[in-house]
C-alpha cells in the first residue's frame, strides 16, 4: 500500500474524553472513509505510524437530522475505527496526520 492510498483511508484522529481515556489501554481512534475495511485500515496505520496493529474495531454512526437557521439538513454518516497497539507501541495523535 502507498502512502497516498493510505492517507486516503485514514481522515483525521478522534481527539475526545473517551478516545484519550482509550488510549491508555493502548488504542487509538480514527476517523476513516465509510468503504474502508479493517485490513485496509490496519495496513494504513501500520504504513503511516510504523507500528504493529493488533486488532481494528470499527463502528458507523448514523447521520443526524439538524436545523440551521429553520432549514432542516442531514450530517452525512461518520465510520470510526478503534485500533488496539502491540504493548509498547506509541502513536501520537496530537502532531496531526
Amino acid at each position: 500500500m502507498s502512502a497516498l492510498s493510505a492517507y486516503d483511508v485514514i481522515l483525521s484522529p478522534v481527539i475526545t474524553e473517551k478516545a484519550t481515556s482509550a488510549s491508555e489501554a493502548n488504542q487509538v481512534v480514527f476517523k476513516v472513509r465509510r468503504d474502508a475495511t479493517k485490513p485496509e485500515i490496519k495496513n494504513a496505520i501500520e504504513t503511516l505510524f510504523k507500528v504493529k496493529v493488533l486488532s481494528v474495531n470499527t463502528l458507523t454512526r448514523k447521520g443526524k437530522t439538524k436545523r440551521f437557521r429553520g432549514v432542516k439538513g442531514r450530517q452525512q454518516d461518520v465510520k470510526k475505527a478503534i485500533v488496539r497497539l502491540a504493548e509498547g507501541e506509541r502513536i501520537d495523535v496530537t502532531t496531526g496526520i
